[in-house]
């Protein structure tokens, strides 16, 4: 299936792009997603602890499967006053 990606900030100057397309086995997850992205960008692994995923506009966890045609946001650390 695949999964079309969006990376914000610092992850997008890591991977060089603001949006990419993967694909990804039946029953991955935004976490499996990221591991792929790592194993192709070693510097995103750095990064990976504190990377928030968004699906299709909602906040989700490492561990929230995705579906063909997803939209799957990284976002990194932020902070803001």
């Amino acid at each position: 299936m695949k999964v079309r990606v969006v990376a914000y900030a610092r992850i997008r100057d890591v991977v060089g792009a603001s949006t990419l397309e993967r694909e990804v086995g039946d029953g991955a997850t935004a976490g499996d997603v990221l591991a792929k992205l790592s194993a192709e960008f070693p510097l995103l692994a750095d990064l990976a602890r504190s990377i928030r995923f968004v699906r299709d506009g909602a906040f989700v966890t490492e561990a929230t499967a995705v579906r063909d045609g997803d939209e799957l946001g990284l976002l990194p650390p932020y902070g803001g006053g």
